[in-house]
């Protein structure tokens, strides 16, 4: 049975993994072998639904390593990083800006999976994806010029297509910053609900990932009520991390979950997200995303 942990629940886990890693320290360990396996993962959209989509991984994971495995439900991307550094979780699925700061200021934590993405209206299949920049159809704003002072919805600080790349790359197609040009700008929490504020009007203009638009908008009407006006260049899409301290055998195994075996398991998650199969990745693969920070 998965258990699903707010956010609350991360500090008695901090303190938990404070004492873990000192006294492993203590004792002269040279790496973490948890007797409980955490994994968290950015929230996107539906968090409920996007940790019951990864239920294969975990029973994969549990299955392959004899000990719990609990998925831990974050409020925002930082809450993530926030997990990975303290050692209060394992493994968790990020965006690849989060994985950058992430990866900054822990530099033994390791990317080692990512998927490609199957083919959608906004994107070919691959293992990447695109910030769009949308608006209603219905809105009258045909092009950029067009979204000068009006509301614009970002994601996250720690959104890569969400916020890093419009801060980063389309600011600077404009020439100015983001706060200069849009009337007012706020954050919703997750692509989904940034795609609903524009779809009910509350904003005018919203930054989103190509993956997420093709999932809220999975049918021909409802692609008629956006208009994409802005499309990124291709960047990678999530990494799955652990961190780098778990000994050895243990990152082995859990490589093993996502890359060689427990095909059936993995073929299910993949169906819940889209995928087409999982990749092998390295941090040199988020080397774009570091480059326009």
């Amino acid at each position: 049975m998965t258990i699903f942990r707010p956010y609350r629940a991360f500090a008695p886990l901090l303190l938990l993994a404070w004492l873990g890693l000192h006294t492993a320290a203590a004792l002269g360990a040279e790496c973490e072998n948890p007797a409980m396996l955490r994994m968290s993962i950015i929230p996107s959209g539906d968090l409920k639904k996007d940790m019951l989509a990864h239920q294969p991984l975990l029973q994969g994971l549990r299955a392959a390593l004899g000990i719990p495995v609990e998925i831990y439900a974050p409020p925002s991307y930082g809450a993530v990083v926030e997990g990975l550094l303290s050692g209060a979780i394992q493994l968790a699925r990020m965006g690849p800006a989060s994985y950058v700061a992430a990866r900054k200021a822990d530099p033994q934590l390791t990317p080692f999976a990512s998927f490609e993405h199957k083919a959608n209206a906004y994107q070919p299949a691959g293992a990447f994806y695109y910030s769009l920049l949308i608006v209603r159809a219905d809105s009258g704003i045909a092009n950029i010029a067009a979204t000068h002072g009006k509301r614009l919805a970002l994601v996250d600080p720690q959104s890569t297509s969400g916020a890093l790349i419009p801060k980063h790359v389309f600011a600077k197609q404009l020439g100015q910053p983001l706060e200069s040009y849009f009337g007012q700008i706020g954050y919703t929490g997750s692509h989904v609900q940034s795609i609903n504020r524009v779809l009910d009007g509350r904003a005018d203009a919203a930054f989103v990932a190509s993956v997420n638009l093709a999932a809220v908008l999975a049918d021909p009407a409802a692609m008629q009520k956006v208009r994409v006006i802005w499309r990124s260049q291709a960047f990678p899409l999530d990494p799955f991390v652990y961190r780098g301290q778990l000994c050895e055998g243990l990152k082995k195994k859990i490589r093993d979950v996502f890359l060689k075996n427990d095909g059936a398991r993995r073929a299910a998650v993949l169906e819940n997200i889209d995928g087409v199969r999982f990749v092998p990745i390295s941090d040199q693969d988020y080397q774009p995303v570091r480059d326009i920070y």
